[in-house]
């Protein structure tokens, strides 16, 4: 390994980095190395403050430890770590899961995905860009993996879209996953996520537990996972609803992945915006893509939120349940449990059941609190 470039930072950060923020920002430092050098971070006084790799944009360095260790090292270690973690709190005859996530993991910027025998890598930080083999090497040690694949569509990073295999057979166009011990059908070169969202799998299975014998409406349904597990859990019937035809028809295939009948099921390809069912549900699940995508669109985004649960609270039945979800991590838990309040005061009285965050194989690091992005609740309308 090159001998790290010293990098001196300003006092403001030291706290935050040794209490676990992985990242120094542009201000922070008087020099911008090129993207992927190694540097040891300095004080004043020319002592250890951190080590990590230069990066560009707004995210001046991303840290990875105290002190320098050899990349192929760190790398070999962090993904070992990150299998044990897996192995001790994944639920049994589940293959598709976060394997990497980013600092959580102890590697800001790099994330990966598993489907089975396929490794899903996307770099959010060009600093990885020149470690691509080292991290590759890494990554094909992991057990029964036998593709590592790159997703590319991070603007700053990569420039471009689709996915590119790295190691291995080609990525395959269609494989099944097990979530704990459900079926489903993951299109590993369509979209950003292949047609499986892993960070809800543990919500999914929650509110699926609290389906027997309910009329169940999912609303941005995408492919279904909400309402297998809706129906594994014991549903009456669920009406799916999505904008995207082919979604809907992957949502009834993953139904019969796991012996189910679609035909006993509704699939509605419409805005779950505005569309609205014929009747009441007791129960209704809301689990809309990011409505913020920055700084300037925060107040547009709690307005959406606030507007969406209005619309899906009106469709739960009094005495029913409505499950609702975010995943932008531009609003905090308490701003968006507010918008969502302020919604839900124009569709009837309501108690709070349970809330929740990321699920254990997305761990985030205590000292980073914007790793932050998931949020799920569980509210009851009143009688």
């Amino acid at each position: 390994m090159q001998r790290p470039l010293r990098l001196p930072v300003t006092d403001d950060v030291i706290g935050p980095v040794h209490r676990g923020h992985p990242w120094v920002y542009a201000d922070a430092v008087p020099e911008r190395p090129e993207a992927g050098t190694p540097v040891q971070l300095v004080d004043g006084r020319g002592r250890t403050v951190a080590f990590g790799l230069a990066d560009d944009g707004p995210i001046a360095v991303r840290v990875l430890d105290r002190h320098p260790l050899p990349l192929g090292r760190l790398l070999g270690q962090r993904v070992a770590a990150a299998l044990a973690l897996r192995a001790q709190v994944l639920p049994a005859r589940t293959t598709a899961y976060r394997l990497l996530n980013g600092a959580g993991d102890g590697l800001p910027g790099v994330v990966v995905d598993r489907y089975g025998p396929l490794l899903v890598l996307r770099l959010y930080g060009a600093c990885w860009v020149p470690h691509l083999p080292a991290l590759v090497h890494a990554l094909r040690a992991v057990p029964e993996a036998a593709t590592v694949a790159r997703r590319l569509g991070v603007r700053r990073v990569d420039g471009r879209e689709g996915l590119e295999t790295l190691a291995g057979p080609e990525a395959p166009e269609r494989l099944v996953v097990e979530e704990a011990g459900l079926r489903f059908l993951v299109r590993p070169h369509d979209g950003q996520k292949t047609g499986l969202f892993l960070d809800q799998r543990e919500h999914r299975r929650f509110v699926g537990e609290r389906a027997r014998d309910l009329e169940v409406v999912n609303l941005f349904a995408y492919t279904g996972g909400f309402t297998v597990h809706a129906v594994a859990g014991g549903a009456r019937r669920v009406v799916s609803v999505d904008l995207a035809p082919e979604a809907m028809a992957d949502a009834a295939e993953n139904l019969r992945l796991n012996g189910m009948d679609p035909g006993q099921h509704g699939f509605e390809v419409a805005d779950a915006f505005a569309w609205t069912p014929a009747q009441p549900a007791d129960l209704v699940i809301s689990d809309p893509p990011s409505l913020t995508h920055g700084r300037k669109a925060d107040g547009a985004a709690r307005r959406a939120y606030r507007d969406l649960a209005t619309h899906s609270g009106r469709m739960v039945r009094p005495g029913g349940l409505l499950a609702t979800a975010s995943c932008t991590a531009r609003l905090s838990m308490e701003r968006w449990s507010e918008a969502v309040v302020q919604g839900l005061t124009k569709a009837g009285r309501w108690d709070w059941l349970w809330r929740a965050q990321e699920p254990p194989d997305h761990p985030v690091a205590a000292g980073h609190p914007e790793g932050h992005y998931l949020k799920l609740g569980l509210l009851r309308r009143r009688g």
